[in-house]
């Protein structure tokens, strides 16, 4: 079987972790916290990193520190993972979902002033799957409404957009370190900011709302978001081999893209001239009457794939009477190759083979719609 994904794991993992061990300092605490806070957030462009158990719990930080709560709205794509949503109402505040354009499958730029009220106070972007959202446009309207932005970079480490890291736009950034990530820590995530005091504030919110002068008092409710130093080690690893990473996950994409491009019944999700993609996973939209039938067809060939992500105005708990065509369809057609750095060219070409036979194959009607 070849996976969707798999981390790209070395004996510099093995030796930090083992360090990590025989320190003795094994939680949130250690060496190697610090060391990667301060890697990870130069590596983006920015001045501070604040370390968290996950990547949800950084967007949950990121907007708590800014002090969304009830009563307040946040501007998020609906074509996204369910966590970008989740942590909004983990706040209090209501998530106004917004529709996909077309092309690069981020949130719409033209579509988010018409949704912008009294109560809006922020919008969460995500780069999804590792394409850099259009920055420019979305921070002029923030910027003229006087409201956030929040990055949810968590599938787009070293993604740039006109030629700068994304992380480094908003006021806050969230960063995800999920086994299937462009680096991993196992679990993990990170609050990325320029704001001094709005690091201040995650890192008290992160630690239980503890004072930083007066031992076990809390003068606030506060979260136990910590990441450990075990996971913190990973990460010091996998930081020192993540331009390596990226370049391999772009030379997949590109493999992909030499052998697939232009076959009828077949859209990649395209690259803006103003952005560099990490291409998190390689993503595919076929016709909505056959995405799934291929799916099974490279399963029985021994090739994993994944749907893409259900549109969170589908979910229960988040269903609205409103309509969003373009993130309805990502969601019907969308399909996420093996995408993982160490796949070689011949798994590639076997990849390519099966999506080919089964697409030209009878049975197979191929237009997206």
């Amino acid at each position: 079987m070849i996976p969707v994904y798999r981390p790209h794991l070395g004996e510099t993992e093995k030796l930090y972790v083992n360090e990590a061990l025989d320190s003795t300092w094994i939680s949130s605490k250690g060496p190697f916290l610090d060391r990667f806070e301060h890697g990870f957030a130069e590596w983006v462009g920015a001045s501070q990193g604040i370390a968290t158990s996950n990547g949800t719990t950084s967007i949950h930080l990121a907007l708590a520190a800014l002090g969304i709560g009830p009563g307040d709205e946040v501007i998020v794509p609906t074509f996204t993972y369910v966590a970008s949503v989740n942590a909004i109402t983990y706040t209090g505040a209501t998530p106004v979902f917004v529709d996909s354009e077309p092309l690069y499958w981020n949130l719409d730029p033209e579509k988010i002033e018409p949704l912008i009220t009294e109560r809006t106070r922020a919008i969460e972007v995500v780069h999804l799957y590792g394409h850099p959202a259009d920055m420019d446009r979305i921070l002029e309207v923030a910027s003229r409404h006087g409201i956030a932005v929040i990055e949810d970079a968590a599938e787009a480490h070293g993604a740039q957009y006109r030629g700068r890291k994304v992380g480094t736009f908003g006021d806050a950034s969230s960063f995800s370190f999920f086994g299937n990530k462009v680096i991993t820590t196992g679990e993990g995530g990170m609050v990325v900011t320029d704001d001094g005091a709005l690091a201040e504030r995650c890192r008290h919110l992160r630690g239980q709302g503890v004072s930083p002068v007066r031992t076990y008092w809390h003068d606030m409710v506060g979260y136990n978001y910590r990441m450990t130093n075990i996971a913190a080690a990973i990460g010091c690893a996998q930081l020192e081999r993540i331009d390596r990473v990226i370049a391999d996950k772009r030379r997949v994409a590109g493999w992909y893209r030499a052998r697939l491009e232009g076959i009828p019944g077949l859209e990649f999700q395209r690259e803006a001239p103003w952005a560099d993609a990490v291409w998190w996973m390689v993503s595919i939209l076929v016709g909505t009457d056959v995405r799934d039938a291929l799916m099974t067809f490279l399963a029985e060939n021994g090739v994993e794939s994944r749907p893409f992500f259900h549109p969170a105005h589908q979910l229960p708990m988040y269903q609205r009477s409103e309509r969003y065509p373009v993130a309805e369809h990502l969601g019907a057609a969308g399909i996420n190759l093996p995408s993982f750095p160490d796949l070689s060219q011949a798994e590639v070409n076997l990849v390519c083979d099966l999506i080919e036979r089964f697409l030209s194959s009878e049975k197979c009607s191929g237009e997206p719609e």
